[in-house]
C-alpha cells in the first residue's frame, strides 16, 4: 500500500486558497438580482392621483409631471404634452420617497460573516472614514427596503469613538458614486455614557473603571477637535510645508460649517453634554438616538439641535418608564417645540423597510399623520441639508416618488411604482421572489391532491 502524505505548507496553502476563496465569494452570494434603472428618456406625467406635497393640504385628482429627473409641473390643471408618458392614477396616492435616517445599509449584509460586514474600521478615532467608499449597490438589503418605499437613506459607520462620515443615499445604482446624493452629510461620534451602568448582568467592570474610561473618550474626543484646529490653522497658514493627514483633513468640512456633527447619544446627561461641546466649539449639532430628549428639550431648542429618533418599535430604556415612552417620544418632542426626524431602526439593516410603520406607530400614540409624514420624508432632507432636492413634491426638485394604492403609513398599502430621479425602479427582491417560489410549490401540491 501506498501512503501518501501532505506536508504542512501544502495543507496551510490548501487553507490559505479555501479562505481567500470565501472572502471572494461571499459578496456575490449575496448579490441582489434587480438592474439599475437607466435615466429617464422622456417626460412622464401621472395622472388623477391623490399627491401628498409635503408642502400643505393633499391636492386631489391631481398631475404631476416630471422630464430629466425633475419635477416641471403639479397640480389640478396641469397640461399634458402629446410626447409625455401618461400615467393612470386615478384612485392613487403619490408621495415623496421616504427617508430613512441612519443606517448600515449596503455596509452589512450578513452579520455573522466578517467579510460581509464593513460598518467599522479598528481605532477609535476615524473622522477620514467615509461609508461612500464603502457601500455595497448589490446588497439584497436594498431592494427589500426600497420595494417599500424606502427611496433615500443616511448610510453611516459606526463603531469607536469617531466614527467617520455618513453619505445621503439613493437606494438604487450601479456604483456607489451613482447612488450618492450627498457625501460627506456628517461626521459621526458616539457619545460615552456619562453614568455607570451598575446592576447589569455579566458586567466586568466597575463604577470607577467606568468613570476612567468615560474621562479617556472625553479627553479623545477633545483633543481630536484641538489636533484638527490645530491643523486647519498650518494648512491656511503654510500648505505646503504642512503634511496631508486625512484624519484631520476630514474634519474640515465640519470645522467650517459646511457638514454637521451627529453625536449619538440617548440619556439625558449625554445630550447635555454633547450640546455643550457642540457650543463651545461652535459646531451645527444633531442628536442621534435622543431618547431622553424632552428632558432637556429647552436646551436643544435653545442652541436648535434637532433630533434622529432612532427605534420608535422598542422597549423603554430604563425599568420603570411607561411601556409606550417610545411610541409617544415623536408627539412629545413636537408638543415642545424641538425639531426631529423619525428613523427606521437602531438595530438590524433589514428592519430598515418598516420605517412607515414607525411613524404609523407615533401617530397612534398621539402624533398628527401630516407630521409624522414629513417626519419621514421632508424633515430628515431638512435636517441633513438636501432639502433643495428631496423631502417634497415641488417643481425644480428630484422625482423621487412613489405610487401607492392607499395609505402609505398602513401595512396592507403596496407600493405600484417608483422613481428616483426619474427613473422607474424595479420593485422585485429576494423576498418577493420565495414568496413566488413556494406559492407555486403549494399550488402545485394543492393540484396533484
Amino acid at each position: 500500500m501506498t501512503r501518501t502524505t501532505v506536508r504542512p505548507s501544502r495543507m496551510l496553502s490548501r487553507s490559505v486558497l479555501l479562505g481567500a476563496l470565501c472572502a471572494v465569494l461571499v459578496p456575490f452570494s449575496s448579490a441582489s438580482d434587480e438592474i439599475p434603472a437607466p435615466p429617464q428618456t422622456g417626460p412622464v406625467a401621472i395622472v388623477g392621483a391623490d399627491i401628498y406635497t409635503n408642502q400643505g393640504p393633499p391636492l386631489r385628482g391631481a398631475t404631476i409631471v416630471f422630464e430629466k429627473g425633475r419635477i416641471t409641473a403639479i397640480g389640478s390643471n396641469v397640461s399634458v404634452s402629446e410626447g409625455a408618458t401618461k400615467i393612470d392614477a386615478t384612485g392613487k396616492r403619490v408621495y415623496p420617497g421616504l427617508f430613512d435616517t441612519v443606517s448600515n445599509l449596503g455596509l452589512n449584509e450578513l452579520g455573522l460573516v466578517r467579510q460581509g460586514d464593513d460598518t467599522s474600521e479598528t481605532g477609535s478615532i476615524n473622522p477620514n472614514v467615509r461609508a461612500d467608499t464603502a457601500i455595497n449597490p448589490d446588497s439584497e438589503l436594498i431592494p427589500v427596503t426600497r420595494s417599500n418605499g424606502v427611496l433615500l437613506s443616511l448610510v453611516a459607520p459606526e463603531g469607536g469613538v469617531v466614527s467617520g462620515a455618513s453619505a445621503v443615499v439613493q437606494l438604487d445604482g450601479w456604483t456607489a458614486e451613482e447612488m450618492t446624493l450627498k457625501s460627506p452629510a456628517a461626521v459621526h461620534v458616539n457619545w460615552p455614557n456619562m453614568r455607570p451602568q451598575t446592576g447589569r448582568r455579566f458586567q466586568r467592570e466597575t463604577e470607577s473603571e467606568q468613570l476612567r474610561r468615560r474621562d479617556e473618550q472625553l479627553e479623545q474626543i477633545r483633543r481630536v477637535f484641538e489636533d484638527a484646529r490645530a491643523y486647519k490653522s498650518a494648512r491656511q497658514a503654510d500648505p505646503g510645508n504642512t503634511p496631508f493627514d486625512s484624519r484631520w483633513n476630514a474634519m474640515l468640512p465640519l470645522l467650517e460649517g459646511k457638514i454637521p456633527l451627529i453625536v449619538h447619544a440617548n440619556d439625558v446627561l449625554q445630550i447635555q453634554s454633547a450640546v455643550a461641546f457642540a457650543a463651545r466649539e461652535k459646531l451645527n449639532l444633531i442628536i442621534a438616538g435622543g431618547h431622553d430628549a424632552p428632558l432637556c428639550a429647552d436646551l436643544l431648542k435653545l442652541h436648535d439641535v434637532p433630533v434622529i429618533l432612532l427605534g420608535t418599535h422598542r422597549l423603554p430604556m430604563r425599568r420603570g418608564e411607561p411601556y409606550d415612552s417610545a411610541y409617544t417620544l415623536p408627539r412629545r418632542l413636537k408638543d415642545m417645540g424641538v425639531r426631529f426626524a423619525i428613523g427606521g431602526a437602531d438595530h438590524g439593516n433589514g428592519n430598515h423597510r418598516n420605517l412607515a410603520y414607525n411613524a404609523a406607530t407615533a401617530i397612534a400614540y398621539g402624533l398628527d399623520e401630516e407630521t409624522a409624514l414629513a417626519a419621514i420624508t421632508l424633515f430628515p432632507a431638512q435636517i441633513l441639508g438636501v432639502a433643495d432636492r428631496v423631502g417634497s413634491l415641488e417643481v425644480g426638485k428630484d422625482a423621487t416618488l412613489v405610487i401607492t394604492d392607499g395609505d402609505i403609513l398602513e401595512v396592507p398599502t403596496q407600493i405600484e411604482q417608483a422613481y428616483i430621479q426619474g427613473r422607474r425602479i424595479d420593485l422585485s427582491d429576494k423576498q418577493k421572489r420565495l414568496f413566488e417560489k413556494y406559492k407555486l410549490k403549494y399550488e402545485r401540491q394543492k393540484g396533484a391532491s
